[in-house]
C-alpha cells in the first residue's frame, strides 16, 4: 500500500529534552520536530473485497510515486510529567494505462493515510546523564484508497474503500549523554485494539548544538496487523529517521 510510505515517530523519544534543561527550568517546556523517515514496507494488503496482495517496496519504489508528505511531533514537559504526540501524514498515487481501453483507457490509484497519536509520559529514573520514561498513548489510524478510471465504458467511474481505527499502546523511552552534546536516545512501544498487533521500535543518536537545537538520527521499524471485513492491512515499516529537535 503506497500509503504506509511514511509512518512515523509515535511517542517519538527523539523529542525528550536533555535532563539538565529540565531541572534548570521552571514551568512547562516545549519541543517541536518535524522529521524525515526513509522507509522501505513489506507485508500484505487487501481492500475492495479483492484477495490480499503481497508487497515488498523499498524507499525509491515509494518515492516515485509520493505526492504529498508531512511528518512532525511534539513534546511539552513538566518537571517528570509529559505530554506527547505525533502526526504523520502520506498520500501517494500510480497511474496505467490499459491495454484495450474497452473499458477505461486509463487507471489511477490514490492511497491516503495518516496516523496521529497523543500520550503522556512519567520518568521514573532521572539524573545529570539520562532518564527513563514509560509512557503510554492513543494511536488513530486512517488509510483511504481510492481507485478512478477514465476513457472507455467506465469513463468517470471512481470508487473508494477505507478504514479507521484505535489502538492503544504503551512502552518506554530512555535517553544517554555520551559527552554534553552526544546521546543516545531510543524507545519501545507496543498495544493494539482495532488492530491485533501495533508496535514501534527506534534506536538514534542526537547531537545538541546548543540547549535550544538539536539533531538525531537512527533506525525505526514499526508494524501493524489490522483486519477487518475484508480490509486487510498488515505491513512493517522500516527506514532511517531524521528529526531536527525545537526547544523553548
Amino acid at each position: 500500500m503506497a500509503g504506509t510510505a511514511a509512518r512515523a515517530a509515535d511517542v517519538t523519544p527523539l523529542l525528550a529534552q536533555d535532563p539538565n534543561m529540565v531541572e534548570a527550568q521552571d514551568g512547562w517546556t516545549f519541543t517541536f520536530a518535524p522529521y524525515f523517515w526513509g522507509t522501505s514496507i513489506s507485508g500484505d494488503t487487501a481492500q475492495f473485497s479483492l484477495p490480499s496482495v503481497h508487497i515488498d517496496a523499498d524507499f525509491g519504489d515509494i518515492l516515485d510515486h509520493l505526492d504529498f508528505a508531512a511528518m512532525a511531533a511534539g513534546e511539552a514537559r513538566y518537571d517528570r510529567f509529559s505530554i506527547i504526540g505525533d502526526i504523520e501524514y502520506a498520500k501517494l498515487s500510480v497511474g496505467a494505462s490499459t491495454p484495450l481501453g474497452i473499458l477505461a483507457s486509463d487507471v489511477e490509484v490514490a492511497t491516503e493515510m495518516f496516523t496521529g497519536l497523543v500520550g503522556a509520559g512519567y520518568s521514573v529514573l532521572a539524573d545529570s546523564s539520562g532518564y527513563l520514561d514509560i509512557v503510554a498513548g492513543i494511536k488513530v489510524w486512517s488509510v483511504d484508497t481510492t481507485i478512478s478510471f477514465s476513457g472507455g465504458l467506465l469513463d468517470g467511474v471512481e470508487r473508494s474503500d477505507s478504514a479507521t481505527w484505535v489502538d492503544g499502546l504503551a512502552g518506554i523511552r530512555g535517553r544517554y549523554s555520551i559527552t554534553p552534546e552526544i546521546y543516545i536516545t531510543g524507545w519501545g512501544l507496543v498495544g493494539g485494539g482495532g488492530a491485533d498487533l501495533d508496535w514501534d521500535v527506534a534506536l538514534a543518536l542526537g547531537y545538541n548544538f546548543n540547549e535550544r537545537l538539536s539533531v538525531i538520527a537512527g533506525y525505526r521499524a514499526a508494524g501493524v496487523d489490522y483486519s477487518d471485513d475484508g480490509f486487510v492491512f498488515d505491513v512493517v515499516q522500516q527506514g532511517p529517521i531524521l528529526s531536527l529537535a525545537l526547544r523553548f
